[in-house]
C-alpha cells in the first residue's frame, strides 16, 4: 500500500500537458511573427520607453506614430498588387509618385482648383495616370519575366529625373507655384494657398488622452485597406494570387498570366499616385524634382516589416508594417535630441540600417525556391 502510495504522489507531481499549454502556446505564437517585425517592434518598444524616461511625453510619441501611418498608408498599401502578382515588392514606386505629382500640379496650375474640389479632380487624374503608367510598366515587367526586383529601381530613378526636367519646362503660370525669377515650378509647392494642407487630417479630427487623432486620414486608409482586402477576394483579385503563387500552374488553366500582372501593376501604381496627394496634405507641401527618388524603399521595407515576404503580402503586414516602421522613425528624432548631445544626430543611420537590412532580410528568403 506504502508503494502504491509513493506512485500515485510521484505520478501526481509530474507536469501534465495542460500545465505547459499557455507557456507554449505564447511561444509558439511568437515563432509565427517574422523576425524583421520582432526587431522593428522590439526597437519601437526600447525607442518608447527610451522617451517616456528621459522626459518625451508618450502621448505625444503615440500622436505622432499614428500620423504617420495614416500619411504613409497607401503608399505602402501599393506593394501589395504587385507582391502578390509575383513581381516583388514595388521598388518603381516613383512611378506612381510622379504620376500624382502631375496630376496635382495640372489641377492646381492648369485648372485652378481648390479645397475639396482639387482634391477630387486630382484624384481622378491620378487614378488615370497612374493607370496608364502601370499599364506602360507591366508590359515591361512581362517583357523582363524574373528580374522585375532589379529593373524596378531604375525605373523609378529615370522617370524621376525624367520629370525633374518636366518641371522646369511645364507652361504653369501661377505665382504660388513657379520661381519668382526664372522659369519652372518651384520645390516645394505650398499647398496653403489652395486649401489642401491637412485637408484630410482636420477632418473630424478628435483629442483623446492627449493624443490628436488625425481622423479623415485613418478613414481614408482604412476604406483603401478594405477595398484591397475584398479585392483579392474577387475572381479577379484570386487569379493575380495564382499567378504570383504559380505563374506555370495558372497559365495551365488558362489564365492570361501577362494580363492580370498589368492589372495588377495599374492598381499599384494608381495607388501610389493616390498615396502622394494623401502624404502631401499631410506635409502642407508638394515635392518635386528628385523628392519621389528614394520613396520606394521606405514603403518596401515598410510592409516587409510589417510580415510580408517578396511573395505573399497582406494588408495587415501593411497596417502593422506602417505603424511600427513609419512610427519608429518620426519618434527616434525627438528622443536623440533629448539623449545625445546637440549636433549629434543618428536617426537618419537608424532609419538606413532598418530600412536596408529588412529589404535585404526579405532578399535572402527568396533563396531556395522563393519563400
Amino acid at each position: 500500500m506504502t508503494q502504491i502510495a509513493k506512485e500515485k504522489t510521484s505520478k501526481s507531481e509530474l507536469p501534465t500537458p495542460e500545465s505547459g499549454t499557455e507557456s507554449f502556446s505564447i511561444f509558439s505564437q511568437l515563432k509565427k511573427i517574422p523576425i524583421s517585425t520582432l526587431f522593428v517592434g522590439g526597437l519601437y518598444v526600447a525607442f518608447l520607453t527610451l522617451g517616456t524616461v528621459t522626459g518625451v511625453p508618450l502621448s505625444f510619441l503615440i500622436q505622432f506614430s499614428i500620423m504617420a501611418l495614416g500619411m504613409h498608408g497607401i503608399l505602402v498599401l501599393s506593394n501589395v498588387p504587385s507582391i502578390q502578382a509575383g513581381m516583388g515588392p514595388n521598388f518603381a514606386l516613383p512611378l506612381g509618385v510622379v504620376a500624382g505629382h502631375l496630376a496635382m500640379v495640372l489641377t492646381m496650375g492648369a485648372i485652378g482648383l481648390t479645397g475639396w474640389t482639387l482634391i477630387f479632380v486630382a484624384a481622378l487624374l491620378s487614378i488615370l495616370f497612374g493607370s496608364i503608367a502601370g499599364f506602360l510598366y507591366g508590359n515591361l515587367m512581362n517583357a523582363t519575366k524574373g528580374s522585375e526586383m532589379a529593373i524596378a529601381p531604375y525605373m523609378g530613378f529615370a522617370i524621376t529625373f525624367a520629370f525633374s526636367v518636366v518641371w522646369v519646362l511645364i507652361p504653369i503660370d501661377n505665382v504660388y507655384m513657379t520661381f519668382f525669377l526664372g522659369d519652372g515650378l518651384r520645390t516645394p509647392i505650398d499647398l496653403t494657398p489652395f486649401g489642401a494642407h491637412n485637408i484630410f487630417a482636420n477632418l473630424l479630427q478628435f483629442n483623446l488622452l492627449g493624443i490628436t487623432v488625425r481622423t479623415g486620414e485613418l478613414l481614408v486608409l482604412t476604406v483603401f485597406c478594405i477595398g484591397m482586402w475584398v479585392f483579392f477576394r474577387t475572381k479577379t483579385g484570386v487569379a493575380i494570387s495564382a499567378v504570383g503563387a504559380n505563374p506555370m500552374f495558372a497559365k495551365a488553366t488558362g489564365l492570361n498570366v501577362n494580363r492580370l500582372r498589368i492589372i495588377a501593376m495599374m492598381i499599384s501604381t494608381s495607388l501610389a499616385a493616390l498615396g502622394i496627394m494623401v502624404f502631401a496634405q499631410g506635409m502642407g507641401i508638394l515635392a518635386i524634382y528628385d523628392a519621389p527618388l528614394w520613396m520606394g524603399f521606405p514603403a518596401v521595407a515598410a510592409v516587409l516589416v510589417g510580415g510580408a515576404s517578396a511573395r505573399r503580402a497582406k494588408v495587415q503586414n501593411v497596417i502593422v508594417g506602417t505603424f511600427l516602421f513609419q512610427g519608429l522613425l518620426v519618434i527616434s528624432m525627438p528622443i536623440m535630441t533629448h539623449v545625445l548631445p546637440d549636433g549629434v544626430d543618428i536617426a537618419d543611420p537608424i532609419r538606413m540600417i532598418v530600412q536596408n537590412g529588412v529589404i535585404l532580410y526579405a532578399l535572402t528568403r527568396m533563396v531556395g525556391g522563393g519563400k
